[in-house]
């Protein structure tokens, strides 16, 4: 099998620290962010790079602009971002439910049969829920934005869990049951 060059393209890696959320790991490709993860889970952002088979390498400069808009948005001075994402590192399955998460919009909730809905996969909220569970791009892939169909908060891998998850729509004005 011939490789691509993204097949051999390098992962970029970088840092955000010193946020009220605490402190990041950001990677991207040259084609756009891959992962953000709390410094705290540092074996799991590894883990994943790991999963990826790219050589890995420092670059602030890179991540700088990722960082940047990352460092806005939870200094609540900025809505939406407009770094590229590098989607071609999820499942089919993912980048659909992920790709549906995204364009929730800024302070607004959807549950996760809401987002199987809008796929047109209407009995998969469930692996709705793994997509996000498994979300490599947490706050720019708003997986916080999505709540269970009773209205409450369920489940977050991020910072401090739910704590987090609520700290993130009260920063975005959004109303919770």
């Amino acid at each position: 099998m011939k490789k691509t060059s993204q097949d051999a393209s390098p992962i970029y890696i970088g840092e955000l620290n010193g946020t009220c959320l605490g402190n990041f790991r950001i990677a991207a490709s040259d084609f756009g962010l891959v992962a953000v993860e709390w410094a705290e889970s540092q074996g799991e952002f590894d883990s994943y790079l790991a999963r990826l088979k790219r050589p890995v390498v420092e670059d602030a400069k890179r991540i700088k602009p990722y960082a940047k808009e990352l460092a806005e948005y939870i200094e609540g001075k900025r809505r939406a971002f407009t770094i590229s994402i590098d989607w071609t590192r999820l499942t089919p399955f993912q980048r659909e439910a992920l790709q549906a998460v995204f364009r929730i919009p800024y302070g607004e909730t959807r549950t996760y049969l809401d987002i199987a809905q809008q796929i047109n996969r209407p009995r998969a909220y469930r692996a709705v829920g793994g997509a996000n569970a498994m979300n490599p791009i947490p706050l720019v892939i708003p997986c916080h934005r999505v709540i269970g169909m009773d209205g409450k908060l369920h489940g977050y891998g991020g910072g401090q869990g739910l704590k987090t998850k609520e700290w993130l729509l009260q920063m975005e004005g959004a109303v919770i049951a």
